[in-house]
Parts: structure tokens; C-alpha cells; sequence
């Protein structure tokens, strides 16, 4: 009778414990049903990445202001000219012209002008306004004045370089200049050597595929006079600047900060690079017919390329890598690319990643761009001013106007720019199914420290010059002394020069320096550069470099 009271009162108890549990079970199960329903998204690509392992995105939190950093208010773009550079009307010789023929688009286009004003000042020449590439790939028959403001660039530059806009007639006939080209990176002494005899002989020398023909090692001055031209006196038309200023403004009312991608993700550029996406043997058919252009490509080994970082990442790795760095999903992004391969189908998990996706074409209307559609080089123009506007400026590539706007970005602040470390982020994408979200994160914020655009990231002299223009960033000791330490000097002046701040804008620091391998040439190897010259050859290099250049 003992045993069956206590077994009686044992499942009483159970009885009541019933309903206890039940209600418990039900508030565990609501609040992992919410929970489930306000975690982020995952993404995946398998045609690109074949991986069935999923894992939870988030921006979350960051220990540093995304947007920018108050390290950038120690520097500022420092452009003028010294005491010791003369007037362009105190050395300029009579009866010497200079000309040049740029080539491909916009922003190799863009370097090519840069240099011509100095190599017209190195020797001592006026410049004729340059002509633009009508014949290149991107086939723009645009005239400079179409896309920059002549007169403008004329006056701006008035004291450094006598410029015209043609050549003047000779015995009442039109005069055709003497036809050359000079090897690329050419440094001061090669341009005395090799033109200044035939401009003494012939008068008007006419420089064709002028683009990277100027050394990155030059006296500062000449140095300043570059950021002078590229920041300051090559100043887009009124229209393009006014359609430019539409599309920024139209940025600004949908956020406050918005990301600007320069994506290069074009068939062309896929299959000049040689790099392979897990696309199977119909990518591999489709890309290898597209090589065939090139007969001096060499066939290349696509695991190679993406291991020493030569392949430029997929849209999806490309927002991978900005959640990672603490931009979320509520994030915009406007977007400056050509044709992407494989067009939605490779953009969607960039779009899952990041919804509030912009470009020109949704921002305008049709008939607001119709001015410009017809013309590669208007059209370029209006991504480079929303991208250089942008609040934080994003590259999967290292061509021209990547280049460009970095430097730009620099000069002006040291806005943030971000340039993936393809070589190391490479290991990490191919291994992101076999690690946590977080670990993912941690080692891309490790990897891309040095590759943000923060002052310190190269040491002057080194690197592209239209990426790093070291000679015309200088430091603010009064705004650096108020923060305490900082990072080394960049340039030499300590008080800025208010005419030549346009924009201070903040930005990260990391310390970190960015790895790097110099290719400029010394004055020995770049002599027998010169001594070796291929007319050949340097065609088919400039054919491949259009594809590269925007």
C-alpha cells in the first residue's frame, strides 16, 4: 500500500509538471522563430564556388568609423609650385610645339594629358591642345573639348605651360609635325635626348599612343605641376559636371554615405586575364574564343593567376569582403561597370548581399542620358564624378581609373578607398565554407589592412605616381599635434595651404604597410629600355591595355 501512495503521488507531480513544460517548450520555440526571422540572410553563388555549406552574414560591429577616420585631417593636397619654378613665358621658346595622341579610354586618355604638359615643359615647348583616341577599343570619337573644359584648361595652366589649340599655319599652309613615339616611363633626360634634337630641327613634333610615357621619378616640382593638371585644370564640361552632380545628389537623398564600386567583371577583361570561375566547360569555351584576339597571350594556368591575386574578384566576393569589413546589408552601393559576364546571373548575389543597388541607368532617366549614351568616354566621365563624390570608393581592379581616383581620392583628404589584397583574400574565399562567419570576417579586416587608402600605406617615390601622389600630399603638424602621434610624413610642408585644400575629407588608419613591388625603372634599365624599343610589340601592348584602361 506504501509503494502505491508513493507511486500515486509521484505521477501527480508528473501530472502538473506536464503543462509547466509544454508552456516553456512554446516560449523556446517563439523566440527561436523571431530570432530566425531577423537574422541575416546567407548567401551563396554554387556555379561559381560549388560549396553546400552555408553561414550567417552580418555587418556588425566595428571598432572604427567605416566611413572615415580623423587620422585624414593631418593631410592635405599641396600642389604649388616653389619660388624656384619659372614662368612658362620666361622660358618657353618661340617656333618649338609639342603635340600629342593619346590612347585608349577616358582615364588612360586622362594620363596622357597629365604628362604632356610636363614634356612640354621639360622642353621648354608649347603645348597643342591634345587630340583624343578615336580608333581604340572603345571607339569614342569625342574631341577634348567634348569632354574637358578647354578654355579652363588653358588659363589654369597659363604660368606653368604656353598651350594652344592648333597649330598655327606655316608659310600660310596647314603645318603637319614630325611623327614619333618614346618608350614608356621616358624620365626627363630621355625626352631631352631623344626630342630635343628634332624639335630644334623640325619645329612641331606630334607624340603618338601617348599614355604612362613619363617616368614616375621626377624633380618635385614637375611632380606638382602633375597633380596641378590632373586635380585642377583637367575639369569636366558644364553639362557632364551638371548630369554628374544629379546623379550624386539623387545618391544623397536616398542615404547619407553611399559605397561607389568601379566593377570589372566584363567578358573581354575575363578572358585577357586568363583567370577561370567555376563556370565549367561552357565559361571555359566562351573565354578561350575571346583570347584568340590576342595572338601573343600565352596560355595561362587560372589557378596560378588567382593565387598571386591577378584575377579580379567576383561581385559576390567583392560584398563578401565589404560585410566583412562592417558595411550591412542597409548599406547603398552605386555601381560604374561595363557589361558584366553573365550579366544578373553573376550580379545577383552581390545584389542579395547588398539590395539598395544603384547605377546611372536607375538613377536618370532615359532621356536624360540620351546626350551622353552614344558616347563611352561621357558616359565614364559620369561614373567618375559619382565615384569620386562617393564616401567610400571601391575597386576589384587595378586599372586607370581605379588608379586615378585613388590618387585623386588621396590628394583630397585621403577619402577611403578600398582595394581588395586579391593574392591573400584568395586562400580565404576558397576556405570560407570551412570557417565561421566570424573568423571569415576577422581575417579579411587583417588581410585588407594597408589596402584602405589611409596615409601611410606607401612610402613616397614608390608605386604609380597617378595612384600615389606622395609629392603633393603634405602634413599638417598644427592638426597633428592635437591628435597626439600619428602616422610619418608624406610630405614636407607643416602649415597648409588653404588655396589648395578643395576637400578634407576623414579617413581609416590602420598601421599597416601595403605590400608592394616597385616596377619603375632606374635611369640605367630605363635607357636600355629605350635602346630596345619595339614599335611591334609596344601596338600590341596598347591594344591589350585598353581593356584594362577604365
Amino acid at each position: 500500500m506504501a509503494i502505491t501512495r508513493r507511486r500515486h503521488k509521484y505521477y501527480s507531480r508528473v501530472r502538473h509538471l506536464i503543462p509547466v513544460i509544454s508552456y516553456i517548450s512554446s516560449v523556446l520555440l517563439l523566440l527561436f522563430i523571431f530570432l530566425s526571422f531577423f537574422a541575416p540572410s546567407t548567401v551563396h553563388n554554387d556555379r561559381l564556388h560549388h560549396s553546400q555549406h552555408y553561414f550567417s552574414i552580418s555587418g556588425g560591429a566595428y571598432d572604427r568609423d567605416i566611413w572615415s577616420s580623423i587620422n585624414a585631417q593631418s593631410y592635405y593636397g599641396c600642389s604649388n609650385a616653389s619660388s624656384k619654378f619659372a614662368k612658362a613665358e620666361d622660358i618657353t621658346h618661340p617656333n618649338r610645339y609639342l603635340a600629342i595622341a593619346t590612347s585608349g579610354g577616358l582615364n588612360q586618355q586622362r594620363t596622357g594629358i597629365t604628362d604632356a604638359v610636363v614634356a612640354a615643359r621639360i622642353l621648354n615647348a608649347t603645348l597643342v591642345v591634345p587630340e583624343l583616341d578615336k580608333r581604340s577599343f572603345w571607339k569614342d570619337d569625342s574631341n577634348f573639348e567634348d569632354i574637358f573644359n578647354v578654355d579652363w584648361f588653358i588659363s589654369y595652366l597659363a604660368e606653368d605651360v604656353k598651350i594652344i589649340k592648333e597649330l598655327p599655319p606655316k608659310r600660310g599652309q596647314i603645318w603637319t609635325p614630325s611623327h614619333m613615339r618614346v618608350p614608356r616611363k621616358c624620365n626627363e633626360g630621355c625626352y631631352i635626348k631623344r626630342l630635343l634634337p628634332v624639335l630644334l630641327k623640325k619645329h612641331a613634333v606630334l607624340l603618338s599612343k601617348f599614355d604612362y610615357r613619363l617616368s614616375n621619378r621626377l624633380k618635385t616640382d614637375l611632380q606638382k605641376l602633375r597633380c596641378r593638371v590632373n586635380y585642377h585644370a583637367l575639369k569636366f564640361t558644364d553639362p557632364i559636371l551638371e548630369m554628374g552632380a544629379k546623379l550624386v545628389e539623387r545618391m544623397r537623398i536616398r542615404s547619407k554615405h553611399y559605397i561607389a564600386l568601379h566593377l570589372r567583371f566584363e567578358p573581354d577583361m575575363l578572358a585577357f586575364s586568363g583567370c577561370y570561375y567555376g563556370g565549367g566547360d561552357e565559361e571555359k569555351r566562351e573565354l578561350s574564343k575571346l583570347r584568340r584576339r590576342w595572338k601573343t597571350l600565352h596560355k595561362s594556368n587560372p589557378d596560378k593567376g588567382r593565387r598571386q591575386g591577378r584575377c579580379p574578384l567576383t561581385p559576390e566576393e567583392v560584398g563578401l569582403m565589404l560585410r566583412a569589413l562592417g558595411y550591412g546589408r542597409e548599406t547603398y552601393i552605386y555601381v560604374a561597370s561595363g557589361e558584366v559576364y553573365r550579366g544578373e546571373e553573376t550580379l545577383a548575389p552581390l545584389k542579395a548581399l547588398f539590395p539598395y543597388f544603384y547605377c546611372k541607368e536607375t538613377l536618370a532617366m532615359k532621356e536624360e542620358l540620351e546626350p551622353f549614351s552614344a558616347f563611352s568616354s561621357l558616359m565614364a566621365a559620369l561614373d567618375f564624378i559619382v565615384c569620386d563624390a562617393s564616401d567610400v570608393f571601391v575597386t576589384n581592379n587595378n586599372g586607370n581609373m581605379a588608379k586615378i581616383l585613388a590618387g585623386r581620392r588621396r590628394y583630397f583628404g585621403h577619402k577611403p578607398t578600398i582595394r581588395p589584397n586579391a593574392r591573400k583574400l584568395y586562400k580565404l574565399f576558397l576556405n570560407r565554407a570551412n570557417m565561421t562567419w566570424g573568423e571569415f570576417a576577422s581575417n579579411v579586416r587583417t588581410y585588407q589592412r594597408g589596402f584602405m587608402g589611409d596615409p601611410e600605406e606607401m612610402r613616397p617615390g614608390r608605386g604609380e605616381f597617378h595612384e600615389y601622389p606622395t609629392a603633393c600630399v603634405c602634413e599638417d603638424s598644427t592638426a597633428k599635434a592635437k591628435m597626439g602621434s600619428g602616422p610619418p610624413k608624406l610630405g614636407t610642408v607643416s602649415v597648409p595651404d588653404k588655396r589648395n585644400v578643395d576637400v578634407v575629407v576623414k579617413d581609416q588608419n590602420l598601421d599597416y604597410e601595403r605590400d608592394w613591388s616597385d616596377s619603375e625603372y632606374d635611369d640605367t634599365s630605363n635607357q636600355q629600355q629605350n635602346d630596345s624599343y619595339n614599335e611591334t610589340s609596344l601596338d600590341e601592348e596598347l591594344e591589350l591595355d585598353e581593356l584594362l584602361s577604365d
